[in-house]
């Protein structure tokens, strides 16, 4: 029956990706006619509107400028010059595309007197067709307008992801549904004696027995002879979450359809992509503390172990400078253009010193309490009191560096992306403390060369979202991880007084987000900046995480209302899935020559049948019971 069981859920998955699928190629929003584009000799691509500038004005050159309303204090950009009319009524054309990824702010100057004759904030549409109409008008005072016509309507690019959604979520509530019906009595009585009753009783009765809630958090690969009484079940909770980090990650390391929200923001604030990476090391945390407590509990001996973690730590970042370098775009690979920072390098640190951490203080989880009294409530804090001040001291470099280390030709405690931001005053000035401390000690021909500061700010220096600096950031994010593994462990016969532990941090966390960033993507003391690895960015992951953690626990680990399928299987696998998928990223079946590169649908289907992929591989390797372990 467990496998029974075992192939619906892969069925499950496979229909789930399949619908999903489907719905992103049936859903419109690909290219749509371009003639008028190509008769003002203007080719659009993704993301982009045609704009024709229509100048009445006798005489009157005009300058355009633009800027995305995102680009925080940027100096505007020359988008066009257009000429003066020559005749009345026969006005100067020009065609030029305008970005539809944000809002835009146009602003016209007289080219000889730079001075500003118009100013208009608007969002276009992907693939629309816009005139900006400026001439006088007569109305007792001779004034300019500026008026924004629509000449041919936009598509609505983002069709194909809401359809997307909503067919996954209609395939998820039937099999939901399903699983329901299946779990009633009579209804399982009727599908029984519909199939063959004797071959079902032989199915229940075999030597695999009936589903437990063992079956349900199961999932250990260990022999059950290697786990002693006190270690508890495998949580299947964590390695959900871990799987959902992963998933997405790899969706959005695809491309995420080319949509703006599945990239990374250009600086300050929070996209999709920017939640995956810290919720991978605050699980990671998770991970070191249970598995570090099961290993001891077995007899393992701390040295034995230190050396255990040694090695995993010098195997991630070997593999992240070698086989998963970007550089490797650049040509082959050498010591000259080897970017050395990066997503496994950071983990292959973090975990070392997290780990080494906990193995120095390691104590023995307590029993838990006897009903006559209670434990204290801070108890799974106060026993790590040594590690805490070890973070807070970790924490209080990173702030004495970012805000009080002298940058050459830039503002002590500057946060700021550079380039043509804070009004172009600090150009070479990205990042600050961090990006300066990486230029200094590792070079600018080791970092990445392709920040998203580029964007919208168009940065020329540098810049390594997986610095020296922000890796102080993922190590308290990996210990708030370890946290929440303790508060699994110390309160495990306690459903109540997890959860309401888990609020608790998710709620404080929360509340010094919102003390940094005072609830404002650039106005606050310290702005969520995933390239910075900000406190505040840490903090906020970290309480969107507890809250994670807070749904899942109950739903799949308590009540086992969700097995965590189909997330369970990548997040079993994670360190293979994870080289994999940015291995054979350019390799067919996972990448194909579209028919049309500009189109979103495209490019969704392209990511979405990858990603179901890699979901299908990581249950492949589970069923097969193959799991790569550094």
């Amino acid at each position: 029956m467990s496998g029974a069981r075992g192939a619906g859920r892969a069925l499950a998955a496979l229909l789930l990706a399949a619908s999903v699928l489907s719905a992103a190629l049936l859903a419109p929003g690909g290219s749509p006619e371009r003639d008028l584009n190509k008769k003002r000799h203007v080719e659009l691509k993704m993301d982009q509107a045609l704009l024709l500038i229509h100048n009445e004005l006798l005489g009157t050159n005009l300058t355009v400028y633009w800027n995305s309303e995102r680009c925080y204090h940027c100096l505007l950009q020359v988008l066009v010059n257009v000429s003066g009319s020559g005749k009345p009524g026969k006005p100067s054309i020009a065609a030029i595309a305008v970005s539809t990824q944000h809002g835009s702010i146009l602003q016209l100057n007289d080219t000889l007197e730079e001075k500003e004759v118009c100013r208009l904030e608007y969002k276009f549409g992907e693939f629309g067709n816009y005139s900006l109409l400026v001439k006088h008008v007569h109305n007792g005072v001779n004034e300019i307008a500026c008026d924004l016509v629509v000449n041919k309507n936009p598509v609505d690019s983002n069709l194909p992801v809401s359809i997307a959604f909503l067919v996954g979520l209609a395939v998820i509530t039937a099999v939901c549904f399903l699983r329901f019906l299946l779990s009633l009595d009579d209804f399982n009585n009727w599908i029984s004696k519909a199939i063959n009753s004797r071959e079902t009783d032989r199915l229940i009765n075999s030597e695999l027995g009936s589903p437990s809630r063992a079956d349900q958090l199961g999932g250990d690969t260990q022999p059950e002879a290697w786990r002693p009484r006190a270690v508890p079940l495998r949580l299947h909770c964590v390695d959900t979450f871990r799987g959902i980090a992963l998933i997405l990650m790899i969706f959005v390391n695809y491309g995420g359809g080319k949509y703006w929200y599945f990239k990374h923001a250009s600086w300050n604030g929070l996209t999709v992509a920017d939640l995956v990476f810290p919720w991978f090391v605050f699980i990671m945390g998770s991970s070191i503390f249970l598995s570090m407590t099961s290993i001891l509990q077995r007899g393992c001996s701390k040295f034995r172990l230190l050396g255990k973690i040694a090695w995993r730590s010098f195997l991630l970042i070997c593999i992240g400078i070698i086989i998963v370098n970007p550089n490797y775009c650049l040509g082959p690979l050498s010591w000259d253009r080897m970017r050395i920072p990066g997503v496994l390098q950071r983990l292959g640190v973090t975990y070392f010193v997290v780990a080494v951490l906990e193995l120095l203080f390691a104590k023995p989880v307590p029993d838990s309490c006897p009903s006559e009294r209670r434990c204290s409530s801070l108890q799974d804090i106060i026993s790590s009191w040594p590690q805490w001040l070890f973070i807070l001291m970790l924490e209080s470099i990173w702030l004495a560096l970012t805000f009080f280390l002298p940058v050459p030709g830039c503002p002590t405690g500057y946060l700021g992306p550079g380039g043509i931001g804070d009004l172009g005053k600090y150009p070479n000035c990205t990042g600050g403390a961090a990006g300066y401390i990486d230029r200094l000690l590792l070079g600018d021909d080791h970092l990445y060369q392709h920040p998203s500061a580029t964007v919208l700010y168009h940065t020329t220096v540098a810049y390594d979202p997986e610095g020296i600096l922000g890796t102080i950031n993922s190590i308290v994010m990996a210990f708030l991880g370890v946290q929440a593994g303790k508060i699994l462990l110390y309160y495990k016969d306690q459903t109540k007084d997890i959860l309401i532990r888990f609020t608790a941090w998710c709620c404080f966390l929360g509340l010094i987000s919102v003390a940094f960033t005072k609830i404002s993507e650039n106005e606050g003391f310290i702005p969520i900046n995933k390239n910075l690895w900000s406190i505040s960015y840490v903090t906020t992951l970290s309480s969107f995480a507890f809250f994670i953690l807070l749904i899942l626990y109950p739903v799949v680990d308590v009540k086992g209302l969700w097995t965590g399928t189909p997330f369970f299987y990548p997040g079993m696998n994670s360190i293979l899935v994870y080289v994999g998928h940015e291995v054979f990223q350019n390799y067919f079946p996972f990448q194909w020559r579209l028919q049309d590169n500009q189109s979103h649908k495209e490019h969704l289907t392209q990511n979405i049948v990858a990603t179901a992929l890699w979901v299908l591989i990581a249950y492949i390797l589970y069923k097969k019971k193959v799991f790569w372990k550094i």
